[in-house]
């Protein structure tokens, strides 16, 4: 499988893909954007099977690449993974195409059920 991880933050990248990669085999590949459009760029390029969307990014915002990302893929799987838990954030993103919206920090039981739903 192919995973996608965006956020403008180095250490929510990482944050994110250690706890990942407790899941990942050695077929898996997990690629990086740091900001929307990034994302959008590298989701065409690639067209990995699971994305995990910052809201807050510079240039490109989560809410901006879901939605570009859900017009080129109306089957992107995208996980919102943000601090923003204001309940108007969290509709506008399932508005927006995402299937899921997941504050920060990932732990590992929120990531074990992420994972099933990416399909594995």
């Amino acid at each position: 499988m192919k995973f996608l991880i965006t956020d403008d933050s180095n250490m929510a990248r990482r944050s994110v893909n250690k706890v990942l990669s407790e899941y990942l085999t050695e077929e898996d590949e997990v690629l990086f954007a740091t900001n929307g459009s990034e994302a959008v760029s590298l989701y065409k390029e690639h067209n990995p099977d699971f994305c995990f969307m910052d809201l807050t990014m510079p240039i490109m915002n989560g809410f901006e690449a879901t939605l570009e990302i859900k017009k080129f893929d109306s089957k992107a799987k995208i996980m919102i993974v943000s601090a923003d838990v204001q309940k108007g954030a969290k509709e506008k993103a399932l508005d927006n195409g995402a299937i899921g919206f997941i504050q920060k920090p990932i732990n590992s039981a929120k990531m074990k059920q992420i994972v099933r739903m990416a399909g594995r």
